[in-house]
């Protein structure tokens, strides 16, 4: 191993291979911090520049632009409250609260060094852990699957704030707006109204630039915006964070790492899944929380971070030992190695085993690099936040406006986002939590389709899901989450 990893090394360290690594991480980062440019169609939009490539040479520029993409969702989370990408929505909660404390350069650090320690865990992960944790990910099927979706929705008690019915009337709205489109299992049209645009679906992505981006700036508008505009003072000194900061988010960025491979080596899971877990898990496990989470708490941040970050050297797991993508990124890099006649698969790891470890030195190297540019990019970002506001915020708009359309290619989606804009807007002044609305939008289709499936393999019957042991365990997680909370609080109220 020790000669494969001198050898991958030396690949990495070429010239021009270092010079792709850049050009990756940078090119990720910008599409990326744009809201609606996720990394997936970053990676598919420059997939052809890779054809004439070294096999290793392309991977590094498109595992360049997928950890960089993945790493910068956060910093308009942070700065506006519109995560660039599906994965940082979570990053919000505490990343956003501290941007308007003027604090916005420490959360974009924190992010930074937990982005760091998510990817390298999930690159130590894949790199000597790959073939046993991909057997673990393939025992998922059906059952599974909907358990792991059901545990993802038990989240919403974690982000739904002071009022937790509020939180579930907005998550079963989520899930309702979920359900338009054509039947996954049937065909039959739901909820379409005769309107063709609707057969494919509500594109989440635009509803959360709606949700987030949009209701942001008419709440903005709505409270007045000025020639000069109403400033925070962020305090931009310094390039690494404190001391004192590290040490809070260590063991927090080092379990969520761990999770977040473990959650992204599931086919499907994704990063945005992996993200929400593991501050979910942050928000259970962390008592003495100053602030409390979703007021600015840096272990809030650091949680979300490690997770979705972890997530993506937990996707190629499966990817590169079985030849099944672990996302959507990953698939599209199983086509960048079938190109060149390369096969990922079980083979890969005895008959390319040069080009394997140049994949993981190299991705490695990226995060190293990510870790540069976002330590000494965090200064130019928070000024970002101290233009005018009546420059600013058109500005915003118009970005959110172009990556709706990109989605897909569609004007269509541009107006979803304006309604869910709009929506979100009312949902805002009448208290009600959106986070909840997203996580239902993402996970009642996963959790639909999978029940579904699973009662039709076992004739109707709910033996599926407790005779596996998997889908058991996670499912009575499931209850514990809920349950716990709801007899502290009784019991608390009855000592009252």
């Amino acid at each position: 191993m020790i000669e494969a990893i001198l050898g991958g090394l030396a690949n990495v360290l070429n010239p021009f291979t270092l010079f792709l690594m850049v050009a990756g991480v940078l090119i990720g980062i910008l599409m990326g911090s744009i809201p609606g440019m996720t990394a997936t169609m970053t990676v598919a939009v420059l997939l052809s520049f890779t054809f004439t490539m070294d096999p290793g040479n392309g991977m590094m520029l498109l595992l360049g632009i997928y950890g960089g993409a993945v790493y910068s969702g956060s910093i308009p989370a942070i700065l506006i409250r519109t995560p660039g990408t599906p994965s940082a929505a979570a990053t919000i909660f505490d990343g956003y609260p501290l941007s308007q404390k003027g604090e916005a350069g420490r959360a974009i650090r924190i992010s930074t060094v937990a982005s760091f320690i998510g990817g390298v865990i999930s690159v130590i992960g894949l790199m000597f852990f790959s073939p046993l944790i991909a057997d673990a990910a393939l025992q998922f099927r059906s059952p599974e699957f909907f358990a792991l979706a059901l545990f993802g929705l038990t989240i919403i008690a974690s982000v739904s704030g002071d009022s937790l019915p509020k939180g579930m009337i907005s998550g079963l709205f989520g899930m309702l707006v979920a359900t338009v489109g054509i039947d996954p299992l049937t065909g039959f049209q739901r909820f379409t109204f005769g309107v063709p645009e609707l057969l494919t679906g509500v594109q989440f992505i635009a509803v959360m630039i709606g949700l987030f981006g949009i209701a942001e700036g008419m709440k903005a508008y709505s409270s007045g915006i000025d020639g000069e505009g109403k400033k925070v003072e962020q305090d931009i000194e310094g390039i690494v964070p404190s001391l004192s900061d590290l040490k809070a988010i260590g063991p927090v960025s080092t379990l969520s790492g761990i999770a977040g491979v473990l959650i992204g080596s599931i086919p499907g899971a994704g990063g945005d899944i992996a993200a929400f877990i593991t501050y979910n898990e942050a928000t259970r496990w962390i008592k003495d929380a100053v602030p409390s989470f979703g007021e600015g708490n840096i272990r809030g941040i650091a949680a979300a971070e490690s997770g979705n970050n972890a997530s993506t050297g937990g996707a190629l797991i499966p990817t590169l030992t079985l030849g099944i993508p672990g996302d959507s990124v990953s698939a599209i890099l199983i086509g960048a190695l079938m190109v060149h006649d390369v096969q990922p698969g079980p083979a890969l790891y005895q008959e390319e085993t040069t080009l394997l470890y140049t994949i993981f030195v190299g991705f490695l190297l990226i995060y190293v690099l990510i870790l540069l540019f976002g330590l000494l990019g965090a200064h130019y970002w928070v000024r970002l936040i101290n233009i005018r506001e009546s420059l600013l915020w058109p500005a915003i708009l118009v970005l959110c406006v172009i990556g709706a359309v990109a989605l897909r290619g569609n004007l269509f989606d541009a107006w979803v986002m304006l309604g869910a804009g709009a929506l979100g807007y009312v949902l805002r002044l009448r208290g009600y939590p959106l986070a909840p609305m997203v996580l239902g939008l993402i996970l009642a289709p996963i959790a639909e389709t999978n029940l579904r499936r699973s009662l039709s393999l076992s004739g109707g019957s709910l033996d599926i899901f407790y005779t596996s042991p998997i889908a058991l365990v996670i499912i009575l997680l499931s209850v514990a989450t809920i349950a716990v909370p709801a007899v502290r609080s009784l019991s608390s109220g009855s000592s009252a």
